[in-house]
């Protein structure tokens, strides 16, 4: 490999000089006469375009209006160009992306697109461009022009999302990097945060309609709330990533769909036995050698005086690049990280009328790492664990590295969407997924795990999904408020398995034993008369929470022991059943000890460590105990908390300040008319002197929903701001 000639960590210094022809600012000037933003009192923008490209225009230049600088850094990761901003400790992250998501067919998928598309694309990277041209204080960092391919280097509808079957960049630099063997095997974590989404049908509500209830936890600020209208049927509102045309969760006149990530299989890894021939490499292929291919990146190294660059020579076998290497083999990748139908699927389902349009944008196959929760106006709820995934041998366990050598282990084309687990209209009336097993969907009336191969669904049991399943047990009846009360139900079920055990431990305590752990006697009662709820004045909460964080680690270690290591719930039990009483009683002590020592007692409510904090518009956080900051009393998604709140210290801080969790939160019921209720992390905008950087945060501190302006009539009553994209408010 060429050696790295400078490595330079530079600062985020923007460049300046955003210049662009007349011929194209006068095409943006004409096309902003066909868009109107309003801005209402929470300051959304519900933008109302005579065409669908009209309502793409809009939305980019609004999305830039509140926060270009996610939307530029998006597109700079996407693009592999993280480096050339941040320096060289992101080389290999930016290595990964190239390898992974080709610039070259994203531009030729633009080319051959459909008129339809090409126009929304043109209209993406024209109304964030028409923006730079009228804010000429604005300097981006690194992208001074927007070009219409960008959006075809999307996975699907999650910007941040790639399939890379457990491989990271540390594989690449150990492979392209440093060159040195390692043992790689694959791993399964479970996710920091979740999503979860529920349906209820006509049968289970009040109205006698179908209520969908849109959950998806992200970082915070990920996704901004939008309108968007056309006079060519477009009427979508929802969350959209920063730098997205399209709602990716939310809903229509007609429908609503909200996705929870997935752990269908939909990458796999493979062994590959090399043969160095000359300088060149070959690989075995059912008994004959194939050449292996090679291809070039070149990746700059900041930026000015200081830059550099360093050139991989990278390699492919036909299943697709080479991510590592396990002893003498080399381990490739097939993925599908770019596809045109992605992003057909994501803009087509804006505009889907009903269930049987919405299942003919299912059948583009085009959603690679998710999974649909679905209701409509006609009372329909739907579940669709998944949407790509490839047809295998399913004899053989997907979960390790293929055999590289065999043609058994091919992929034999993708499943029909008729063959994927799914539910639609369960006699029981409400669906959920929390990223949870399919096979508990629908409670008692949920698909039977032995109708499909286990790479279909290996998800496994978490407590989200127990505590839902629970609680959607519990109202007969459901309206907009149930709903939210379901979804913000308080219950953490991970401790109900827990704390008895810790309980148990200390009372079977005798002699020497009793007397080290005597000063516990009092915060174990704590939680011997808890209800496993959490909340801001709870000490519970603090006490369980504390000390849970203490045994995840040892939790973590039993799932190499499990037929299923994605099955949190059954992790924990496992644990539990072998933990000694020692190592239970030992970490409690320390999680006492720990709160004395920060805080100077062990009994203090869970809301004074706890909090919701916004004081920068950067991308990375800061925090600062000195500041205001308001009181959460919910929890990480961990411990089987709905409305997940995760947060930790900082240095400089002993509190612990929230990261991610709930962002946009939405209820819609579909009647005559659409009703719904909806909640943003924060506020809308980015701009720290915005009166909408922050003017959702306590709402969101306590669950308290605002009403959602979907009409024509109501978007007018509170309209706060009415214009056109370039012209001064």
């Amino acid at each position: 490999m060429i050696k790295v000639l400078i490595s330079v960590l530079v600062a985020l210094v923007p460049v300046t000089g955003v210049v662009f022809g007349q011929k194209d600012i006068s095409k943006w000037q004409k096309q902003a006469k066909n868009v109107t933003i309003y801005r209402d009192n929470w300051g959304i923008p519900h933008i109302y375009g005579k065409t669908d490209a009209d309502a793409v225009f809009g939305l980019m230049y609004a999305q830039c209006e509140d926060d270009f600088n996610r939307i530029e850094m998006n597109y700079i990761e996407k693009l592999g160009r993280m480096a050339e901003v941040k320096g060289s400790p992101l080389m290999y992250d930016d290595l990964l992306m190239r390898l992974v998501i080709d610039q070259g067919e994203a531009q030729e998928d633009y080319k051959a697109a459909p008129k339809w598309l090409k126009k929304l694309c043109d209209a993406f990277a024209d109304g964030i461009n028409y923006y730079l041209h009228t804010h000429p204080e604005v300097r981006p960092v690194l992208l001074t022009r927007f070009e219409p391919w960008f959006p075809f280097l999307w996975t699907d509808g999650s910007i941040g999302a790639i399939n890379t079957a457990d491989m990271s960049s540390s594989d690449l630099k150990f492979f392209y990097g440093e060159g040195k063997s390692f043992s790689l095997a694959k791993e399964n974590e479970e996710e920091p945060t979740g999503s979860n989404g529920f349906a209820f049908a006509p049968s289970v509500t009040s109205s006698g309609n179908a209520i969908l209830y849109i959950n998806p936890h992200v970082s915070f600020y990920f996704r901004p709330e939008v309108h968007m209208v056309s006079d060519e049927g477009l009427n979508a509102y929802g969350a959209v990533t920063w730098g997205q045309f399209f709602v990716y969760q939310g809903f229509n006149p007609d429908c609503g769909w909200m996705h929870t990530s997935s752990k269908v299989d939909a990458a796999d890894t493979y062994l590959e036995k090399v043969t160095k021939q000359g300088e060149n490499w070959t690989y075995l292929y059912e008994g004959r050698q194939r050449p292996v291919t090679t291809k070039k990146i070149s990746l700059k190294l900041g930026r000015g005086a200081g830059a550099s660059t360093r050139e991989f020579k990278v390699y492919y076998t036909h299943h697709g690049p080479v991510m590592g290497r396990l002893d003498d083999q080399w381990i490739s990748l097939r993925a599908d990280n770019r596809l045109a139908n992605g992003l057909m699927q994501c803009w087509l389902r804006t505009k889907a009328k009903g269930i049987e349009d919405f299942k003919k944008t299912l059948d583009l196959r085009g959603n690679i790492s998710n999974n649909t929760v679905y209701a409509d106006s006609r009372g329909n709820i739907a579940y669709w664990h998944g949407n790509r995934i490839p047809r295998r041998n399913p004899a053989m366990d997907w979960s390790k590295h293929a055999d590289g050598t065999s043609a058994t282990t091919e992929w034999q084309g993708y499943h029909d969407i008729s063959e994927i687990v799914q539910s639609i209209n369960p006699p029981n009336g409400w669906l959920q997924n929390c990223n949870s097993t399919p096979f508990t969907v629908a409670g008692e009336n949920s698909p039977s795990k032995t109708s499909y191969p286990v790479y279909m669904a290996p998800d496994g049991e978490n407590f989200r999904g127990l505590n839902a399943v629970r609680a959607l047990k519990e109202n007969k009846v459901y309206d907009l408020d149930k709903v939210i009360g379901a979804g913000y139900d308080t219950r953490l079920a991970a401790f109900e398995v827990l704390v008895p055990a810790l309980i148990n431990a200390f009372e079977k305590l005798d002699g020497t034993a009793s007397e080290k752990y005597a000063d516990l006697a009092g915060p174990l009662s704590v939680l011997r008369s808890w209800d496993y709820r959490c909340g801001e004045n709870s000490i519970a909460t603090t006490l369980a929470v504390e000390w849970g964080q203490k045994l995840l680690p040892f939790i973590t270690l039993n799932q190499t022991k499990m037929a299923n290591p994605l099955d949190q719930a059954e992790s924990f039990n496992l644990f539990v059943a072998s933990a000694r009483p020692d190592m239970l009683l030992s970490n409690f002590a320390a999680a006492v000890g720990d709160l004395k020592r920060v805080f100077g007692k062990w009994d203090i409510p869970w809301g004074e460590i706890n909090r919701f904090q916004r004081i920068s518009p950067a991308i990375e956080p800061s925090f600062d105990d000195r500041l205001p900051s308001l009181p959460v009393g919910f929890v990480a998604s961990t411990w089987g908390m709905l409305p997940s709140f995760s947060s930790k210290s900082f240095t400089g801080t002993i509190k612990k300040y929230g990261l991610y969790g709930n962002s946009f939160v939405c209820a819609v019921e579909f009647g005559k008319k659409v009703r719904a209720k909806s909640l943003l992390a924060g506020g809308n905008s980015g701009n720290a002197g915005s009166p909408h950087f922050f003017d959702q945060g306590e709402m969101y501190s306590k669950g308290k929903f605002k009403d959602v302006y979907f009409y024509r009539e109501d978007v007018l009553k509170n309209a706060i701001q009415t214009y056109k994209p370039g012209a001064k408010k």
